[in-house]
């Protein structure tokens, strides 16, 4: 074979295991990676700063099941992706991470060399399954294949290996070859046997689902329609069981009723989520039933919420052996009043909404309206997106996304783009707000280099509103929370493309059928307190 260097091996082995596209910007140290890119299929997608790169990589790791990569280089080029790889950390998304180091021979000396960094991978440490430091190119395929084992055969977070420039040049005379990952693990049988008599012995269950059901959606929509149970999702969790589904609560957790609902539970069965705070808002969920916890993290089964009994393993697999065993068992409960306990949580839910998520709703509705039910939506942090959460109907799973876990602003219009660069074929929205849109303005020139018809709705209140209400609230001034906005409509024009200012459902419409046929994204402005959004209809 044709000797190639470590990075050029690195690349062709990256594209063996499936990988198809790489994020990142080239720097000095990290030239052999491209020379390796130049001589396979895979493609590079250059963002404007490399927190783009994590997280588009982010984006196209959720929509795709598939790990995400980047390719960055040491010192700034790894501390601009941290905050897009603990994104990834908190809400368990595969996320490969390739970047160069200095010099081997001056690891950790502090000779003043370019971008030093004394520890690099003590900085990503605490954000990935693992960071390591490669020091001969040996190491190189048992690394990639440990880290493909931790995309797709436990709980997926982020990698990152760290490779010296003088490495990445070494020769590398043999193939690399992908080599056969684990499965994920199956329940034990005396853990389903367990589960499945705290089921039928329970008289009000509730089911909870997060992203750890998300290739689970038939089987637990079975498991719930056997149990004929409510099922509230955290946000990783929406669509698993679908909207339109009349014992789906959708991510309802975040509203006070499915709280209470939830309080109300004898028995809790929690598949695949952590049951946490950035779902809900609060602190500690009301779980005061016993609790079943499914999932492929152990560390889940002993953490604030203690499980009453722990299935340990993939929720597919889970599922399937629930719900075969109990059909086995002749002591089934019957559940007939779920329906009007659900309409009533629905209807309180309804009634709670202030007048500000009134006319969130009013443009979650219109956009629903336009968009196929596998259309999809990301969301960044912002209250028309923490209303969402709850109000907007979604049917299929992996096509709403609201990074809720590490709550970064400005993930919305790079992780649209990974989902663009991932599936070109689908309708693909992003949904932000005038404050976090800014964090990350520079990637709409990314999204306009690539050709990406990508309709960033862009919700304008001239605030950091959900600070700014924290502030009223505490009898705090508003201080540093009423920032001054550019002129979004001459930004859109400055990158070329289209902006647009909305005043009327029929102008939202409209331009978001123009944004669909535009080949680039398009700046669609809406403005809080505007007639057209004062027209609610539940």
């Amino acid at each position: 074979m044709t000797i190639k260097s470590c990075g050029e091996a690195l690349m062709h082995l990256l594209e063996a295991y499936g990988v198809s596209t790489v994020f990142g910007i080239p720097g000095e140290h990290t030239l052999e990676l491209y020379r390796g890119i130049e001589g396979s299929n895979v493609r590079a997608v250059t963002p404007r700063n490399e927190q783009g790169a994590s997280f588009m990589a982010d984006g196209y790791a959720r929509v795709t099941g598939k790990p995400g990569v980047c390719t960055i280089i040491t010192g700034p080029g790894v501390t601009n992706a941290c905050t897009g790889i603990g994104q990834a950390y908190a809400d368990s998304i595969p996320m490969l991470v390739i970047s160069s180091a200095n010099d081997s021979r001056s690891l950790g000396k502090g000779w003043g060399r370019l971008h030093e960094i004394s520890d690099l991978c003590a900085i990503t440490r605490p954000i990935t399954a693992f960071s390591t430091m490669v020091y001969k190119p040996s190491e190189i395929p048992g690394l990639i294949a440990q880290a493909f084992t931790v995309f797709h055969s436990q709980r997926p977070r982020p990698v990152h290996i760290a490779i010296p420039i003088d490495v990445m040049e070494m020769p590398v005379d043999k193939k690399w070859k992908a080599v056969q990952i684990p499965d994920l693990p199956v329940p034990s049988q005396t853990s389903i046997v367990a589960a499945v008599d705290l089921l039928l012995g329970a008289s009000r269950t509730v089911m909870m689902v997060g992203g750890g059901t998300q290739c689970a959606a038939f089987e637990v929509t079975k498991l719930a329609e056997y149990l004929n149970v409510g099922v509230i999702a955290s946000n990783a969790g929406k669509g698993v069981v679908a909207d339109s589904n009349r014992l789906s609560l959708g991510g309802g957790v975040i509203s006070p009723s499915v709280q209470n609902y939830i309080a109300s539970a004898d028995l809790v069965l929690a598949i695949g989520t952590e049951l946490g705070e950035a779902d809900s808002f609060i602190y500690d969920l009301p779980v005061k039933g016993k609790l079943i916890r499914v999932d492929i993290d152990p560390a889940r089964f002993n953490d604030a919420f203690p499980a009453t009994v722990a299935v340990f393993g993939d929720a597919k697999a889970a599922c399937e052996m629930l719900l075969a065993a109990l059909k086995t068992r002749k002591d089934k409960k019957s559940v007939s009043n779920i329906d009007a306990e659900l309409n009533r949580v629905r209807a309180e839910q309804k009634a709670d909404y202030t007048p500000i998520e009134r006319q969130h709703i009013t443009l979650l509705n219109a956009l629903r309206d336009k968009l196929p039910d596998d259309a999809v939506i990301m969301g960044d942090i912002a209250q028309v997106v923490y209303t969402g959460t709850a109000a907007m109907k979604i049917n299929l799973p992996r096509t709403w996304f609201y990074p809720a876990g590490f709550g970064t602003l400005g993930c919305a219009v790079p992780g649209a783009i990974g989902v663009k660069i991932a599936m070109p074929e689908k309708k693909v929205v992003a949904l932000v707000g005038d404050g976090g849109f800014m964090f990350t303005v520079n990637e709409v020139a990314t999204a306009v280099e690539e050709a990406l018809s990508i309709p960033i709705i862009l919700w304008h209140n001239h605030s950091y509103a959900m600070i700014r209400d924290g502030m009223v609230k505490r009898g705090i001034p508003e201080i540093g929370v009423n920032p001054r906005a550019p002129d979004f409509l001459k930004m859109a024009d400055a990158f070329g493309c289209p902006g647009v200012q909305v005043n009327s459902l029929d102008t939202f419409n409209n331009a978001l059928s123009d944004a669909f046929d535009y080949q680039g994204p398009t700046i669609i402005l809406v403005m809080e307190d505007d007639d057209w959004l004062l027209e609610y209809k539940a």
